[in-house]
């Protein structure tokens, strides 16, 4: 199998990737993150996942390269890691309520030959109506500052949802594994791996 490698340092999605049992490596791409002027939060997700691709293929030139990149967005504005504390409790007051689009950007590229597939996969997150005190302890207990919107949905912060749509469950987390299965298989991973 050619070399699989991670275009992240996200330890989320380092844990989602290997729960395919495919072996990986990871690198750091140092990406400038920052949105352009007038890009939609999907152009953004989609151009920052293939340009973290793009940036590991050039340390890894026979390599399969995967790359994604999240962007949450209440209605057309970006939210973005809230950074601290308070920020999270103003983020969650204002969420609260409202439905927020999380939109994961995902890149599988053959950096042999510079080919490139990228898929944009949108998960709808509705917030239930939450008081202070139920942001306030949801926040001491998991201190989800380095994510965006402020809560982490493969841990307590489920229960902060009224409901999550989706075709590929994993997105909200990061790394869309359904969709990157089947890029994977497409270009000659076995996904789940064959003895």
């Amino acid at each position: 199998m050619r070399p699989l490698v991670l275009a992240s340092t996200s330890r989320y999605r380092a844990d989602l990737l290997r729960r395919l049992g495919v072996p990986f490596s990871t690198f750091s791409p140092g990406v400038d993150e920052t949105a352009r002027p007038g890009e939609a939060p999907t152009e953004t997700a989609l151009r920052l996942a293939e340009a973290k691709a793009r940036a590991a293929a050039k340390a890894h030139p026979d390599a399969l390269v995967v790359g994604s990149d999240q962007v949450a967005a209440y209605g057309a504005e970006a939210i973005g890691k809230p950074g601290s504390h308070e920020a999270a409790v103003g983020q969650l007051r204002r969420l609260s309520g409202n439905a927020v689009v999380f939109h994961t950007g995902l890149a599988l590229l053959d950096s042999a030959t510079g080919a490139c597939r990228s898929e944009c996969i949108d998960v709808v997150s509705t917030y239930r109506v939450l008081t202070d005190a139920e942001i306030e302890a949801y926040l001491r207990r998991e201190q989800p500052y380095d994510c965006a919107g402020s809560v982490k949905s493969e841990g307590l912060g489920i229960a902060l949802f009224a409901s999550i749509v989706s075709d590929d469950p994993t997105a909200l987390i990061g790394l869309p594994l359904i969709r990157l299965s089947a890029l994977l298989r497409a270009a000659g991973v076995s996904v789940p791996p064959l003895p």
